[in-house]
């Protein structure tokens, strides 16, 4: 084999790699989505050891009222309304319209009872140690890396092409 025909088959082998890399990154964010699931990223020990820091859970929306204690939800809580917390439902307070919470590291329920309104949605799986790389495939700087990634791939396939052709 020829020096250029092995240039070629490693620029379309590498280009492959990191298209194929890109996919996989994309899967555990991507696929759920199209059904109906939220993924979040645990970034506190308050679930441990049943969710352990680093975990993206998979949260589906969900009715309050059927929403059971010992469910596992996700809701809008904190001083800030916009911070995502994922606590065990301790009590249902259907009169109330309110969830007791509690994480499963804490000793005590949480301060404050949890409006329906809050809840996001009931976490349905969760997947140890993904959820560390969520914010940086969300965020800007992670999509520029992913598309920087997309374009090599192909530009190292269209290389390897032309190098092919010409050997």
């Amino acid at each position: 084999m020829k020096f250029g025909k092995r240039i070629a088959a490693a620029c379309n082998i590498i280009g492959l790699l990191l298209l194929v890399i890109v996919v996989i990154m994309c899967i555990p964010l991507a696929v759920p989505r199209l059904f109906g699931f939220q993924t979040y990223a645990i970034v506190s020990g308050s679930m441990e050891p049943e969710i352990p820091v680093g975990s993206i859970v998979y949260a589906k929306a969900a009715e309050p009222e059927a929403v059971t204690p010992g469910d596992v939800i996700v809701f809008y809580g904190g001083h800030d309304s916009a911070a995502v917390v994922t606590h065990r439902v301790v009590e249902n307070r259907k009169t109330e319209k309110e969830f007791v919470t509690k994480g499963d590291a804490n000793a005590d329920n949480d301060v404050t009872p949890i409006a329906y309104n809050y809840l996001i949605g009931k976490v349905v799986f969760h997947l140890p140690a993904i959820g560390k790389y969520l914010p940086v495939l969300t965020g800007i700087q992670g999509k520029i890396y992913m598309i920087c990634i997309i374009v090599a791939g192909v530009l190292l396939r269209i290389g390897g092409k032309i190098l092919s052709e010409e050997s």
